[in-house]
């Protein structure tokens, strides 16, 4: 029997030109997983990553037609107000007399099953949750031709409604899965891998706790199964990683145990390495053990400097750890990136000021491409998230997008709102700007003798100025927003900023 596992093409967003919320970060070695499960099932398996082949979607849907696969097995990533074009291509495939068994894995098919199956027709089974096993036997039953309903964490439509027997048993041990497939091609710059699975909280934003059905979860590999994964992709030529865990350390001391023994194993491989962790997980202790071991980059999971928020948010943190936590980066020589949710439907003009104030008294705000990002980051409301159960037992939610996957959430202060319009312009402008070549703060001119740093530094105060300047004037004059005249000041300003011999007003 013939398999193609499918990453299909991705096309960026225009409205969430910096968001990152679509999907975890583990998401891109999900398809590798599906390949080497089935491959060590025996299976004769394709693997079709297009965001290295390059291929459109046109080209994909040519690709499939020629292998005619006998089970397509597509990661499906929700990719914005494009994600449409996904389904398109599985319809016209059917349209063109395609047969085999079109299963979708991955977290945007898991929260959303029940509307893609009742909706898209050319799905036949999703799978819901961890997909390797489920999907091991689902590929069997498709060869059997023996009927696949019952299988544990695939759901089909019976009747008009999407159904599952039952859920798929979440692995107790993620050492029994065999490393992910991956398609080499000449950027070998960093790899990503997957050292632990699940993530120990709850965020209300997150979709990794749903994803897996069962709240909060956390399983972590063996430093000895990970190293062994580093040293094959050493020997492909990498020498610098990223851990794509939401929480790379893990709870307890357990966590830290597991955390200090693979750190032990991994410093005499001369690695370089990134991560991912809560603010509470950190110490001087464990973090000079991390970057002895070759860390250089991190990413702190903050969310917020308002106690409020955090509390709304089931965080389970405090401003006070995190802007410990950013310290001992700093002592150890480590400059955190920090993910940030600067508004929420339920913030509060003083909960912004807040946040401004955390972000001001840490020295967050003192480079362009990180201004931008965390001033306007913003709670994306999707499908299958505490968050969007709540906000739609509130009344408060209307869904939006490719099959309602997102919820347009009412703010519980309206003026936040008009704030978050104008502030998100403003950094979409800049961001937008830094990736065009001609501009003066195009990111590659940075560190150069051209200007670069002058006028990048002059927009950076820019955007923390008007920023200010929004909250003051959201409590005086709500007008000002309404009639989005700030779209036409933010469009003159910066057009100064970056004209020719422009300066900053």
């Amino acid at each position: 029997m013939k398999i193609t596992v499918l990453e299909h093409p991705r096309i960026r967003s225009e409205e969430h030109f910096n968001d990152i919320a679509n999907t975890p970060l583990w998401s891109c070695l999900i398809g590798g997983y599906a390949v080497s499960a089935l491959r060590q099932a025996g299976h004769e398996v394709d693997y079709m990553d297009t965001t290295v082949s390059g291929l459109d979607f046109k080209g994909t849907e040519d690709f499939i037609t020629a292998q005619n696969p006998d089970l397509l097995c597509c990661n499906a990533v929700y990719f914005w107000e494009h994600t449409g074009w996904l389904f398109e291509m599985l319809d016209n495939l059917r349209h063109n007399g395609f047969e085999g068994h079109i299963n979708l894995i991955g977290f945007f098919p898991t929260l959303a099953y029940q509307v893609i199956l009742k909706h898209v027709s050319a799905v036949d089974s999703v799978i819901v949750g961890e997909c390797e096993n489920s999907l091991v036997k689902l590929a069997q039953r498709v060869e059997e031709d023996s009927g696949i309903y019952g299988i544990p964490g695939v759901a089909v439509l019976k009747n008009g409604t999407a159904c599952m027997a039952s859920p798929v048993k979440v692995s107790e041990d993620p050492d029994r899965f065999i490393f992910p497939d991956r398609i080499f091609g000449n950027d070998l710059s960093s790899a990503s891998i997957l050292a632990s699975r699940g993530c120990y909280n709850h965020c209300a934003f997150c979709l990794i706790p749903s994803f897996y059905g069962r709240g909060p979860l956390w399983k972590g590999r063996s430093p000895e199964n990970i190293v062994m994964e580093m040293k094959k992709l050493t020997e492909k030529g990498y020498s610098d990683f990223y851990f794509i865990d939401p929480n790379f350390i893990g709870p307890g001391k357990k966590g830290r145990e597991r955390c200090e023994k693979l750190m032990d194993m991994i410093g005499p491989m001369n690695i370089t390495f990134g991560m991912e962790t809560r603010p509470d997980d950190l110490d001087h202790s464990i973090f000079g053990k991390l970057v002895k071991s070759g860390l250089t980059s991190l990413l702190l999971g903050v969310e917020s400097g308002s106690k409020t928020i955090l509390e709304g948010l089931n965080k389970g943190s405090k401003v006070s750890v995190s802007e410990e936590a950013i310290k001992i980066c700093r002592d150890h020589g480590v400059e955190p990136e920090i993910g940030f949710l600067m508004f929420v439907p339920d913030a509060s003009l003083a909960d912004l000021e807040h946040n401004y104030e955390f972000l001001l008294r840490n020295n967050l705000l003192d480079r362009l491409d990180r201004t931008a990002n965390l001033l306007a980051h913003r709670q994306i409301v999707m499908m299958g998230t505490p968050g969007f159960k709540m906000y739609e037992e509130q009344g408060r939610l209307k869904r939006y997008g490719i099959l309602g996957f997102e919820g347009d959430v009412a703010y519980a202060d309206e003026r936040v709102k008009m704030v978050s319009n104008a502030v998100i312009f403003a950094c979409l402008y800049v961001l937008k700007s830094m990736e065009r070549p001609q501009s003066p703060i195009y990111w590659k001119k940075q560190g150069k003798d051209n200007g670069y740093e002058k006028i990048s530094s002059d927009v950076n105060d820019y955007l923390v100025k008007v920023f200010a300047k929004f909250i003051s004037m959201a409590k005086e004059d709500s007008n000002f927003f309404k009639s989005q005249q700030y779209r036409k000041m933010i469009i003159t300003d910066m057009s100064k900023a970056l004209g020719e011999g422009g300066q900053m007003p």
